[in-house]
């Protein structure tokens, strides 16, 4: 299993350095945060920035570690613009980019304030699929046209392909073992991985439990004809003592979670500093 850390909060200044902090101390991956206006009575996780601009500079600062941003909203991104920004930054960072993708959450703004913006979830499911499968196209350096619902397109070509041939995809998938939701789980299956979510009021409440991470991949095992290579991203917050914080990664390891994604997103609590002392200290057995 590997280890990412999310820089929920923070300059871009501050970021980059948590960055450099998180490969130095044996991290194997940065992320980052998409938002645009989030509303500060219900969330507030300070200001936003522009996560490709900022995982570019990021790409520039380290060598090693893997980069994104949790999660990233597709829908309120136009196909091409986000194609030309992954594109970028993968080439930046010499292929360590990866997308995590989903709808966008119901408090951001960005589907509310402005006209035009599609605020129904069922609007942004079709609009995600399909800026996904434009993206994908575009990876071919082919030249192409799109007519979907949502997305059309005269002739589009990027000469360029991602360093590693294609970016991967890990797409958010709410988790309910007692009924799976079908069209959200297939949508993660089609692609290189997949972030689970509980239903909850909050980035906590939606962290899915060891026990959830198990029961999913029994799943994914009867649902997908080869599972192998595709990532399973576990959220939490491991603990300050060492001892602990190992079993806490243990017990997600042995559930088939692929990655530990650190998570720490209360702004009661947690500070640039506090997240740069954290990131620090390394994951365990590093």
């Amino acid at each position: 299993m590997r280890f990412g850390f999310i820089g929920s909060y923070g300059t871009p200044k501050q970021q980059v350095r948590l960055a450099r902090a998180c490969e130095d101390s044996g991290w194997d991956g940065f992320f980052t945060w998409d938002g645009i206006s989030l509303d500060a009575g219900e969330f507030d996780a300070g200001p936003t920035w522009d996560p490709f601009a900022l995982l570019g500079a990021v790409a520039a600062a380290t060598e090693r570690i893997t980069l994104g941003a949790m999660i990233f909203a597709v829908p309120r991104r136009r196909p091409w613009e986000l194609a030309q920004q992954a594109l970028t930054v993968d080439h930046l960072s010499g292929g360590r980019l990866v997308l995590p993708v989903g709808m966008g959450v119901p408090i951001d703004h960005a589907f509310t304030s402005v006209p035009e913006q599609p605020e129904a979830l069922r609007d942004r499911a079709r609009l995600l699929d399909e800026t996904l499968a434009w993206l994908e196209r575009s990876w071919s350096t082919e030249k192409f046209s799109y007519e979907g619902t949502a997305v059309q397109t005269g002739p589009f070509q990027f000469p360029q392909a991602p360093v590693r041939g294609r970016i991967p995809v890990w797409p958010v998938a709410v988790w309910d073992a007692k009924n799976p939701p079908r069209r959200s789980l297939a949508r993660a299956l089609r692609w290189d991985g997949i972030v689970p979510q509980v239903r909850g009021d909050s980035p906590e409440d939606a962290e899915p439990s060891p026990g959830d991470i198990a029961d999913l991949n029994r799943w994914i095992a009867e649902n997908r004809v080869d599972a192998t290579g595709f990532e399973v991203v576990f959220q939490g917050r491991l603990d300050a003592d060492p001892a602990v914080a190992a079993e806490q990664a243990r017990a997600a390891e042995e559930a088939g979670a692929t990655w530990w994604m650190e998570s720490r997103w209360d702004p009661a609590t947690v500070t640039a500093e506090s997240l740069l002392e954290r990131a620090l200290q390394g994951p365990p057995g590093r």
